[in-house]
């Protein structure tokens, strides 16, 4: 219990270091403040390998998608972008740290689909609200940006906790044929 409460706060407090830092155009301090929170993870979880994968698996997710939002012309970056077109690394990494959580202080994401389903469609869009208030993102248009960016995390977030699942069991994510 107190593992995951530490695992909440750690990432609340990196959380608000990289929005605050983005939205201050400084992007690498809260990038910065997320390897701090990944290390302290991989130091207290009991799969660091596991764990590890599930890591590059959300920033995969992450990537992929803040792509398609930032394309889709839903999302503007101000600060971060390398590459036009492609997600800035700070918003990649905000998915690292969310993943950080799935097995930890949100394990209960991984119990029920429905239930994961609705806290993505919940979640997202208030991560994303809160984000925009701070200044680290624009929604070009705040309501279709919102709707669209939580029946995004509706599917992604449970498909996350079923990833989190399976590599915390030691199962293959694809199974190989003989």
């Amino acid at each position: 219990m107190k593992e995951n409460v530490v695992n909440l706060i750690v990432f609340k407090v990196a959380w608000t270091a990289v929005v605050v830092s983005a939205a201050a155009g400084a992007p690498l301090i809260g990038v910065i403040a997320v390897a701090v929170a990944v290390g302290i993870h991989l130091r207290s979880c009991d799969k660091p390998e596991s764990e590890t994968r599930l890591l590059l698996v959300a920033a995969a997710m992450g990537l992929a998608w803040e792509s398609i939002l930032m394309i889709s012309g839903l999302v503007n970056y101000s600060s971060g972008n390398l590459v036009p077109g492609i997600a800035p690394y700070w918003i990649v990494a905000m998915w690292v740290l969310f993943a950080t959580t799935i097995n930890a202080g949100m394990r209960w994401l991984r119990r029920n689909k429905a239930v994961a389903a609705i806290a993505g469609a919940v979640g997202g869009p208030m991560g994303f609200f809160a984000g925009a208030s701070a200044g680290a993102v624009e929604l070009t248009s705040p309501a279709i940006a919102l709707a669209i960016i939580g029946a995004g995390w509706a599917v992604m977030l449970p498909l996350l906790a079923q990833v989190a699942a399976r590599l915390d069991s030691g199962l293959r994510l694809v199974e190989q044929t003989s």
